[in-house]
């Protein structure tokens, strides 16, 4: 027998039992790369599903969630969002915020049944759904475009990769 054949063919539980968990309030959103235009605005380069999602929120946040923005307009540009912040009105002001990460407050961003925010799922200890046995934590996420692919730490350090696919990934439980 393969190890890797029977741990791909296994099914899993993704359940979380850690000892401290609280959920962050503030998630990371996105990061300004660089300004656009003269008038103030920023161009943002999304850590979300699409950007899309950024246009609809009024408020973002600097320093993980600590020094509020209010969103003066926002708009699409390729895979990019321009943002342009209330107060913030020429090219000079604009350009302090280059490098800076953007954080979204959960609340603001709606999740339908059964979605998770990426990094509530770091972290979850992955278990064996026949008999609880534990295979490792789930270490980061990657987004294929057929279906995420979480990326498994075992307790020998080692990275395995396994399909997020009803057949594999039975229940999330952040």
């Amino acid at each position: 027998d393969c190890p890797r054949a029977a741990f791909l063919n296994k099914i899993f539980e993704y359940s979380l039992r850690k000892e401290v968990f609280m959920l962050k309030p503030f998630l990371e959103a996105g990061k300004i790369v660089t300004t656009h235009g003269l008038k103030g605005e920023v161009k943002v380069f999304p850590w979300t599903d699409s950007p899309e999602e950024l246009l609809d929120i009024d408020v973002l946040y600097f320093n993980k969630g600590q020094t509020p923005v209010e969103i003066e307009t926002a708009r699409l540009q390729g895979n990019m969002a321009l943002l342009k912040f209330q107060g913030i009105d020429t090219i000079e002001e604009a350009q302090g915020f280059r490098g800076k990460i953007l954080y979204a407050d959960r609340k603001d961003i709606p999740l339908e049944e059964g979605q998770y925010f990426i990094q509530d799922i770091i972290g979850l200890r992955v278990l064996d759904a026949d008999d609880g046995r534990l295979y490792g934590t789930v270490a980061d996420v990657s987004k294929t475009g057929a279906n995420d692919v979480y990326h498994i730490q075992f307790a020998d350090g080692k990275i395995r990769l396994v399909p997020k696919i009803p057949e594999v990934v039975l229940k999330i439980s952040p």
